[in-house]
């Protein structure tokens, strides 16, 4: 019997024309395949953003029109409960003095200052120690080691003698009046509220970068909350300012120590034990914000990784019908994190496949800036209804592309805190915090 190799030349090009042919369709229908796949998954990146941006446009327009706008709150009519100030602070030398020499003058009638030195390296400690004298209200706990903002927040709250906290951070001016709104909201909606958060306005503005967060502030993450407070739940409060009751923190085991945002962490164990979460737009606090771009990169890889950290370790509610109420949140993390993945995905797939310039060009400014004129209209309302708080409007025209560039930016950020979420979960321990970069400051 003759073997292949022995018959005739001509059977083995038809062989490897066969050969060919089957390579050929193989290869022809993977190409097949990840086309579909790329154009389902450019539908996905246009459409997400746009349905997104009319929901936020929708929910900050119902909160305005049914939540917001209410009449001043006499605060002379009020018996005002005694109230804990707890401020947790490492290497804040250059704000932590004007931030409690501020705090002294709220004249909020019952109240005490706590600062928590959290092992500082620097000036920090010797600031509090000559300022603690001073001042009656103001009391300053001086820890060696640094173990993180959660606990230092634990031992403040150990310390603290009010059944009410108002958290802020070490560079936050807190507005006179927010005291007051916030504890009005505990009396106003019942025993089941568990926090109120306020609302950060940034203090530094001489810069582009910094110009752009005032937009942000306004058109996504204040349209954010007032969304998910119309839905129902808060994806976090603001850990810039916020109060708590404090038996509802005690009754999820207060902050988590192992969590990189223990803002968000926290909100969600309140809503997991069905704690309720408010937003109080009136109740606003002064912050500085990064103004370079490793400084941004740094915060906004935290807290993306802090949010992933949250939606792995609490994936049981939506076993739950009883938590309904947040699914439609949780959801939407985790769409918001499969956006990032196919963003990222897509325009690799255009570098690597375009076969011109123009070819890569239509992909990008398509899948960018043909939501602009949405944009345009998501920041007209958002600054509108911000503008009795703060005085925005001047910075429209030129920052309305912002929002856009607000979605590439959150991708490629969601994709490198992945790993580091993922990795958190496993190592555990305790979440210790840097020096963060606070920009110019303003007096």
């Amino acid at each position: 019997m003759k073997t292949w190799e022995s018959r005739p030349s001509h059977y083995k090009c038809i062989r490897n024309y066969i050969d060919y042919c089957y390579l050929s369709l193989f290869l022809r229908n993977r190409v097949d395949y990840m086309e579909s796949l790329v154009a389902y998954l450019s539908q996905f990146i246009f459409w997400y953003p746009l349905i997104m941006s009319l929901i936020w446009i929708a929910g900050t327009s119902l909160f305005f029109r049914y939540r917001e706008r209410k009449n001043k709150v006499d605060f002379n009519k009020v018996e005002w409960p005694f109230v804990s100030i707890l401020i947790p602070c490492y290497n804040e030398e250059e704000t932590i003095e004007e931030t409690v020499k501020h705090l002294v003058k709220v004249n909020y009638p019952h109240k005490e200052i706590i600062v928590v030195n959290d092992g500082s390296i620097d000036r920090t400690a010797n600031i509090l120690h000559t300022l603690a004298p001073q001042y009656q209200e103001l009391r300053v706990i001086d820890c060696k080691e640094n173990r993180g903002k959660a606990n230092a927040l634990h031992i403040a709250l150990h310390a603290s003698k009010a059944e009410y906290l108002i958290c802020i951070d070490s560079d936050a001016i807190l507005d006179l009046d927010a005291p007051y709104y916030l504890i009005y909201q505990f009396f106003n909606r019942g025993e089941r509220l568990g926090a109120v958060t306020g609302n950060p306005r940034i203090r530094n503005r001489d810069t582009l970068l910094s110009r752009l967060q005032i937009v942000e502030y306004a058109s996504i993450i204040g349209a954010i909350k007032r969304t998910q407070r119309t839905l129902g739940k808060i994806m976090t409060v603001s850990g810039v300012v916020v109060a708590f009751r404090k038996k509802a923190l005690i009754n999820v085991g207060l902050w988590d120590r192992d969590m990189i945002t223990e803002d968000i962490s926290v909100s969600w164990k309140l809503q997991e034990r069905f704690w309720d979460i408010r937003y109080e737009p009136r109740a606003l606090c002064w912050m500085l914000v990064p103004e370079t771009i490793r400084g941004i990169w740094k915060q906004r890889i935290r807290w993306a990784q802090g949010g992933q950290e949250v939606i792995l370790r609490h994936w049981k509610i939506m076993l739950n019908w009883k938590h309904r109420r947040i699914w439609p949140i949780y959801i939407e993390q985790w769409v918001s994190l499969l956006w990032s993945y196919s963003w990222t995905f897509v325009t690799l797939y255009y570098f690597a496949t375009a076969t011109s310039i123009n070819e890569l060009f239509i992909w990008i400014t398509f899948s960018s800036f043909s939501l602009i004129f949405l944009s345009l209209i998501q920041l007209l309302i958002s600054i509108k209804v911000d503008s009795p708080y703060d005085r925005i409007l001047k910075y429209y025209l030129w920052a309305a592309w912002y929002p856009v560039i607000y979605w590439v930016l959150n991708a490629v950020i969601v994709v490198f805190a992945f790993p580091k979420a993922i990795k958190s979960r496993i190592k555990g321990g305790y979440a210790t915090w840097t020096s963060p970069d606070r920009g110019n400051r303003m007096n």
